[in-house]
């Protein structure tokens, strides 16, 4: 068999696999709820955050930023690609949570 093709194939395989086994066990855990006389109504919770979008805004944004200056980084001076766009990639997606924590703290 082509080696090429088993990655992309257990990728699939192993997706597939972790969603099965995630929505069994959620079934299982409803059907014990109502077995013993509770309502499964009860596992979902109230009022959704609102900020998690606004995190995983500033998140891809900051990421994105990251990717930029570690092109800069790379394109302008002598240090080398790899440590550049990783290391800035998690400095700019580091600093995007803090801009979103701050943001939130402050509205609430």
């Amino acid at each position: 068999m082509n080696d090429g093709i088993i990655i992309p194939v257990a990728f699939f395989i192993f997706a597939f696999g972790i969603v099965y086994v995630i929505i069994t066990a959620r079934n299982r855990e409803r059907m014990a709820m109502i077995e013993k006389g509770a309502d499964p109504r009860d596992l979902i919770t109230g009022k959704p955050n609102v900020y998690n979008v606004l995190k995983w805004a500033l998140l891809l944004v900051g990421f994105g930023l990251g990717l930029f200056a570690g092109s800069l980084l790379a394109t302008y001076t002598r240090i080398p690609e790899e440590p550049g766009y990783f290391g800035s990639a998690l400095f700019f997606g580091g600093l995007g949570l803090l801009v979103a924590y701050l943001i939130s703290r402050k509205a609430e």
